[in-house]
């Protein structure tokens, strides 16, 4: 890692089990608005970190190489296997790390490749397409393409989400919506936030 770089000024394991203790400590109703929102933010903290590494990798603060490190290194903590005893809330935080696989892989993409050539809509078709044939790699790449896009600038039309049934490309769209809302706001989320 470069001197330059501070080692926690993307994302730390600290800060992943802080947001996780505040799950284990809140009594979480999936159609509660707080407990939504607390989910919200925890996936919403983590794109916005990975939004930071792609920024400091477009102003040449990071090298590829450096970036991918980043990246890694943030993945493996927010990927970890979790340890929360109340099944419904490890249910919930799966989601949100599944939506959260198509933020990394995006962003990998992204400093790999570039910006891809097809637009969203091709590519979320596509997507569910892959899914119901049960071509998941495929369809994760579709979402991840996609997903270089909207890093480029585009967004993603609301319409399309509501045609997409549950399933992982649902989990990895909203994982692409976290990124969306990231990069329009990039400002790490406090975690003393009062959710109340």
């Amino acid at each position: 890692m470069s001197s330059s770089t501070p080692p926690d000024e993307f994302y730390t394991e600290e800060r992943w089990q802080n947001w996780l203790d505040r799950l284990r400590e809140t009594d979480l109703d999936p159609d509660d608005e707080d407990a939504a929102r607390l989910l919200w933010n925890l996936q919403e903290d983590a794109a916005i970190a990975v939004t930071k590494i792609i920024t400091a990798f477009d102003d040449e603060e990071l090298n590829e190489e450096m970036a991918l490190k980043e990246l890694a290194d943030a993945r493996e903590i927010v990927l970890a296997d979790v340890d929360i005893e109340d099944e419904e809330t490890l249910l919930l935080v799966d989601g949100v790390q599944t939506s959260l696989v198509c933020v990394f892989y995006t962003a990998e993409l992204y400093v790999v490749e570039g910006p891809d050539d097809g637009d969203i809509e091709t590519h979320l078709d596509a997507a569910s397409d892959a899914e119901a044939d049960e071509e998941f790699d495929d369809a994760l790449d579709h979402c991840a393409r996609a997903g270089t896009r909207i890093v480029d600038g585009a967004t993603i039309d609301p319409a399309l989400v509501e045609d997409v049934g549950y399933g992982p490309v649902a989990e990895w769209i909203n994982g692409l919506g976290s990124l969306e809302s990231a990069l329009s706001d990039p400002e790490l989320i406090e975690e003393d936030e009062d959710v109340a």
